[in-house]
């Protein structure tokens, strides 16, 4: 056993888990739980938490207990450990009277190192005292913000777990783990557990191998069967807002050829459990769940989640597209927006009895319109959420980022609103709901404008030049920018706020974002580890029969990125395979012959193939390299700024003439190159920087831009290394093609 701090952590990590590194804050809090301290851990999903309290219980006696909400996530992670001969086990309403008498025993005779269980089913009975006998070690609380109400998915149940405390033996470590919260919902974990002088560990909540996208919903249905038949073979996650939009989205797809199947809460619990399985083995593509319910998997390969419709609160959308890409590959999240779903939400909110949770859910609401409508970078609007700053004026993996949206004067149009707004309130002294103010400003004959005498307002049908749905996308980035404010109340109203009234008065000049435009969402990804394609799918093949002989979803035997790895270092025998990520010595002993037959058949029939970009490091990783299509990088924003900058325009005046940021000027000039376009760009980067940021790729390896960033200090930000690497055809881009 091991239990002093200083104890090597590194053997188990590799023969167990097959890893040969942590990851960012994994050992610190390991150590510290093994210190015996409470520790609070936050990290994002993808960022390992479950090792966090699994390998501590392997290298200490006693019995880990680990909380967790849902039953499918237990047997997920109790099926991982016991491929990698860890002795875990659950107890819970899924199990059979012998099955269920069956682990009771084991656990009599202390064979376990890890139980998990629900909240609920801790204390019921006399189960505390049991596990008082089976000699409790450790209790690690996973999804621990479900225990504040001020989280986004508060359970009741977790309420429970103040009282375990004081009924456990004194100098039981705690372990809280989340990958969502804020700092409000951080405090409340720690008081609700009442974990005692705790180690406090919070990560980065930053995905860096995710991009983040939203698109008008404008033909709902057919953007997502476009976005499906764009990435064949792979597998996703669609979110919708009711029970019976996953059906018909699931049915539709079905019908189109795309394996999809229904997950809500309705259904009921066997074919929950069936769908759920068929999604997990890879035998369907794609699941349609509810938002409210959610998805309580672990599958690590899935690489998209689409948002049909728009999420309650950005924790809940946070936590929802982190199910892409837990493996570290590239996964991409798309929300596709419509103004009419705010109304939809609107409605729900006012159900609610508490006139506390109508106030909280409508200022979620609000932050979650704002994202999903502005013009910055979306990484930096989410981290700053989370009370993160992003360093980089450009994320290089979000749309806002990728192709800039053109902004426009917008000082006439904020001050028919502003004043519609004022006028209003001068009439009748109250305030209205925004779509009545668009119905005033656009001229329409509606039963409360003659009711209220608002066509005689100096300001009725002053906005006819645009639609309502713009009116309401100005009068939002008016809300963003401090001009108006939203009321709360049973029928949210608006105002103008004194920064408004001083804009008003002296016709202050205001620069608006150009509303998204409906466009095709088709991106090809390049993966950060290259490799020989055609291997990797017949390693696909080998592991989908091995886990489908032995009853578990593919990801049980190897994920995706270890089969990666595979196919880039051509193991052909156990030494060699034992190198690769993920191959602990339990997987090596059980499926590793598999896998070597079927490496060294390939390479009897194909010549080895050279792989020159080294992949970076979990620290280094940056945002993933994405390709678009000519269509959709040549925006009219784009081709503004390349005609000025052809017309002899440096990237100052551009951004000056233009009122855009000068990293936007020289997005606008990545995309173009990108898009084909030919250009001197020599001008924009003297000879000691071309030379200092090719060897930076070059070593880092051309499928990130965050590795060449570190490894140049930061000195050149990520949207001059995105111009450099377009002007620059790269082995990891050449040799994708290929394959």
């Amino acid at each position: 056993m091991i239990s002093s701090p200083a104890a090597d952590l590194l053997t188990p990590l590799k023969e167990v888990f097959g890893y040969g590194s942590f990851r960012p804050l994994q050992e610190d809090i390991i150590r510290a739980s093994l210190a015996g301290r409470d520790v609070f851990a936050l990290l994002p999903t993808g960022g390992g938490k479950s090792l966090c309290f699994q390998l501590p219980a392997l290298v200490r006696p006693g019995l880990t207990v680990v909380i967790s909400p849902l039953i499918a996530l237990m047997k997920d992670q109790v099926d991982s450990l016991t491929a990698n001969g860890v002795a875990a086990t659950f107890l819970n309403s899924s199990l059979s009277d012998a099955e269920s008498s069956a682990r009771w025993r084991g656990l009599n005779l202390r064979e376990y190192r890890l139980l998990y269980l629900a909240p609920e089913r801790l204390m019921l009975g006399t189960l505390i005292d049991d596990l008082r006998r089976w000699g409790v070690a450790c209790v690690a609380v996973d999804e621990a913000h479900c225990i504040s109400e001020w989280g986004h998915d508060f359970r009741p149940e977790y309420r429970q777990l103040r009282e375990l405390r004081s009924r456990l033996p004194e100098g039981v470590p705690f372990m809280a783990l989340t990958a969502t919260a804020t700092p409000q919902v951080r405090a409340d974990i720690l008081e609700q557990l009442h974990l005692q002088d705790p180690g406090v560990f919070v990560a980065s909540f930053n995905r860096p191998n995710l991009t983040y996208r939203v698109a008008p919903r404008s033909s709902g249905y057919r953007q997502v069967l476009e976005f499906l038949r764009g990435r064949p073979g792979e597998g996703g996650i669609i979110y919708c807002a009711s029970r019976a939009g996953t059906e018909s989205l699931a049915s539709k797809l079905t019908t189109d050829g795309v394996k999809a199947l229904p997950y809500h809460a309705g259904l009921e619990s066997k074919e929950r459990a069936r769908n759920q399985e068929a999604f997990l083995r890879d035998e369907v593509r794609v699941v349609c769940a509810t938002i409210a319910f959610g998805m309580g998997i672990n599958k690590p390969n899935v690489r998209f989640v689409i948002h049909h419709d728009l999420p309650k609160n950005i924790e809940g959308y946070y936590q929802e597209t982190g199910r892409a890409g837990r493996d570290d590959l590239p996964g991409e999240c798309l929300l596709l927006f419509s103004p009419g779903d705010v109304a939809k939400q609107n409605l729900f909110i006012e159900e609610k009895p508490d006139e506390t949770d109508r106030v909280r859910a409508r200022a979620q609401l609000q932050q979650m319109v704002h994202y999903a409508e502005i013009g910055e970078c979306r990484r930096a609007a989410l981290l700053d959420y989370f009370g993160e700053e992003f360093p980089e004026s450009n994320c290089g993996a979000c749309d806002n980022c990728l192709s800039p949206r053109a902004t426009w004067d917008g000082t006439e149009a904020a001050q028919k609103l502003l004043s519609c707004v004022y006028r209003i309130r001068q009439k009748n002294g109250f305030h209205v709901g925004l779509n009545h103010v668009v119905a005033v400003l656009t001229g329409a004959d509606t039963e409360k404008i003659r009711q209220w005498g608002h066509e005689t307002l100096s300001t009725y049908g002053i906005g006819a030049e645009h639609p309502r749905n713009t009116w309401g996308a100005i009068a939002r980035e008016l809300m963003r920018l401090g001009f108006l404010r939203q009321e709360p109340g049973s029928f949210p109203t608006v105002a103008v706020t004194p920064e408004g009234f001083a804009a008003l008065k002296d016709r202050r000049t205001i620069t608006l974002t150009r509303p998204m435009e409906s466009q095709t969402v088709r991106v090809e990804r390049v993966g950060e580890i290259a490799c020989d394609e055609l291997l990797f799918e017949k390693l696909r093949r080998v592991r989908k029969r091995i886990a489908d002989e032995k009853g578990v979803p593919s990801y049980i035997i190897f994920g995706d990125n270890s089969l990666r790895w595979m196919a880039r270092q051509y193991p052909t025998n156990s030494s060699e395979l034992r190198r690769i990520s993920g191959v602990g010595e339990t997987k090596l002993e059980a499926y590793g012959t598999a896998f070597i037959e079927e490496i060294t058949a390939h390479l009897a029939a194909n010549s080895k193939r050279e792989f020159r970009d080294a992949p970076p490091t979990q620290c280094e990783r940056g945002p993933v390299m994405v390709r678009k299509t000519k269509g959709e990088l040549m925006n009219d924003s784009v081709r503004e700024t390349l005609r000025q900058f052809r017309a002899g325009g440096t990237l100052a005046a551009i951004a000056r003439q233009r009122e855009l940021a000068e990293s936007t000027v020289v997005g606008h000039l990545a995309s173009a190159v990108e898009a084909g376009e030919a250009l001197d760009l020599a001008a924009l980067f003297t000879s000691a920087e071309r030379t200092e940021i090719e060897s930076a790729f070059q070593a880092t390896g051309w499928g990130t831009l965050g590795g060449a960033h570190a490894q140049l200090g930061g000195r050149i930000d990520y949207g001059r290394l995105r111009l450099f690497r377009a002007m620059h055809p790269s082995p990891v881009r050449s040799s994708s093609e290929a394959g």
